[in-house]
């Protein structure tokens, strides 16, 4: 009776361990780890994401509406 316990109990053991490995190889590990996105196991298979390049500086309209401006406006008093 001993026997068939710690065989069924090792068997137990054996499953539980077989299915924690399972569980643990079948979920994607993704991680972020100093800025950088590391991939998962299925990052072949992930969508791309592009972003397009846009302009460098980000208040390129406001700039440009601002000198507009400043030229429509002339010199001011006490400006050379």
């Amino acid at each position: 009776m001993n026997q068939v316990r710690t065989k069924s109990r090792g068997l137990r053991g054996a499953f539980w361990a077989l299915a924690a490995v399972t569980a643990i190889a079948a979920t994607g590990c993704q991680s972020n780890y100093n800025g950088q996105t590391l991939p998962s196991p299925w990052y072949m298979y992930d969508d791309v994401q592009y972003f397009s390049a846009g302009a460098e500086f980000k208040h390129a309209k406001e700039a440009a509406a601002l000198q507009a401006r400043s030229d429509d406006q002339g010199p001011r008093a006490g400006q050379p």
